[in-house]
């Protein structure tokens, strides 16, 4: 029964270690039939996760056997710091051939990170058509709606009956693989609603169009940040979200399911560059890796120092008492968690932009006191502690004051650092956790062995 549960997990997960095992072996052995078999029936996402799971001499051997076999929808899905890699071991016709069923969004996913030459091998591959519009997208700021949308899309004229729609759908125009609504616009291209395809489909031929367009329709500007509109997405359930030029014409759409990529990969780099690691991925070599995380060690050992520095001015007061040195690490690991904990809410609701000026200090006070609360709490179990484990009373009122304040200005500093970062224009999820450590291990060190000179020599 546990196997077949284990196997359940497995095949839910998508790629099994079997199958990445089987492939490796087909590889070493040079049998381009038995890799063929392997991964034809396997989902492109699948295929991507394989392909970063391999290293890079058994990627290239994999990629020389199975000539052909990478599509555009491999390479969307792959991880972008591998694509370059992969992209340059294609051949022209097999680049061109892998783009030529991508949306224009996915293209221009695929060739916004890479360097000169290899975007230029991109679009060459394209069509001339594909090429303007990829160009087009490019062209537009990094993280705006205009850079993310795709071209594909139905428009129609906003005096249509269903009938008509029906039967311009099923003509010889080019349709998108995939969409949810026709957009309707007046002889000037700008867009009036939209109306859903089963609403279409569910109503007589005589029916007006504009009878059935949507009450959450909402236009978005090219040059609007595309979180911004992924969020709108989430908090308004939309399914389409058309973007606009500068006047008012429809040039585009963001779907849901890339407004939720977006989010996921979003909230992705926030938890990366909480713990200082940039945006690596697996698939990255040593070197790579050790250039992402030296810049936040490097800060780490700088803000160390300046605790230490605060330490050393209380040198004669830990030589006159010991357990001091003993209990210090309890006060600054404490004040580091909880400031951890509140950075870790602050963060997550400016991302969700849950935090807003007009709860900002309600909010504040709120962490102030949970800290306080907790303060006080952990303050009468280290209070009893101190008194228990060295006989003196006095050293355990002093780490109980000490804890106090270092959990009160932990809160505040967990939902203030953040705060103050993007009211200057710096993601809060970049370097806070490194201030808010630096506050608390200063301020914990500062009241510990402050108070202990007052009090206890």
């Amino acid at each position: 029964m546990a196997d077949i549960d284990d196997d359940l997990d497995a095949e839910a997960f998508g790629i099994t270690d079997r199958i990445v095992a089987e492939v490796l072996n087909a590889v070493m052995q040079g049998d381009a039939l038995a890799i063929d078999a392997l991964l034809d029936p396997l989902h492109p996402a699948d295929i991507a996760h394989l392909i970063e799971q391999i290293d890079s001499r058994e990627r290239r051997d994999l990629l020389t056997l199975w000539q052909g076999g990478i599509d555009g929808d491999i390479l969307s899905e792959l991880d972008e710091n591998l694509r370059e890699e992969i992209i340059q071991q294609l051949a022209p016709a097999e680049l061109a051939t892998a783009l030529r069923d991508l949306d224009s969004d996915d293209v221009v996913d695929l060739v916004e990170y890479l360097g000169e030459d290899q975007q230029e091998a991109v679009l060459d591959a394209l069509d001339a058509s594909d090429r303007v519009v990829v160009e087009q997208a490019l062209s537009y700021p990094e993280e705006s709606a205009g850079r993310h949308m795709q071209s594909e899309l139905v428009r129609a004229p906003d005096h249509w009956t269903v009938g008509e729609a029906i039967d311009y759908l099923r003509s010889d125009v080019v349709l998108p693989d995939q969409f949810y609504h026709i957009i309707l616009v007046d002889p000037r291209l700008k867009a009036t609603g939209y109306v859903t395809l089963g609403r279409i489909l569910s109503h007589p031929r005589s029916t007006p169009l504009r009878d059935l367009t949507e009450e959450t329709f909402r236009t978005f500007h090219v040059a609007q940040g595309v979180e911004e509109v992924a969020q709108a997405i989430n908090h308004y359930h939309l399914i389409t979200a058309p973007v606009v030029d500068d006047d008012g014409r429809v040039v585009g759409v963001i779907t849901i399911d890339d407004a939720m990529a977006f989010l996921e990969e979003e909230a992705e780099e926030d938890i990366l560059r909480l713990a200082g690691v940039g945006e690596g991925s697996l698939s990255d070599n040593v070197y790579e890796t050790t250039k992402q995380r030296f810049p936040w060690l490097a800060v780490n050992l700088l803000t160390a120092i300046l605790a230490s520095l605060v330490i050393s001015v209380f040198e004669e007061t830990i030589a006159g008492l010991v357990a001091l040195a003993v209990l210090m690490p309890i006060v600054a690991s404490m004040g580091g968690n909880a400031g951890t904990q509140s950075l870790t809410v602050a963060v997550r609701a400016l991302a969700t932009r849950d935090l807003t000026p007009s709860n900002i200090w309600r909010v504040i006070r709120r962490e102030a006191l949970v800290g306080l609360l907790n303060g006080l709490a952990f303050a009468a179990v280290m209070g009893v502690v101190g008194t228990i484990w060295f006989g003196a009373p006095m050293l355990g009122v002093v780490i109980a004051v000490a804890m106090v304040v270092n959990l009160l200005v932990a809160g505040l500093a967990g939902i203030g650092v953040p705060v103050v970062m993007e009211r200057f224009g710096i993601d809060p999820a970049l370097a806070s956790g490194t201030f808010v450590t630096t506050v608390t291990d200063v301020v914990g060190f500062f009241a510990f062995l402050g108070l202990a000179s007052v009090m206890l020599l």
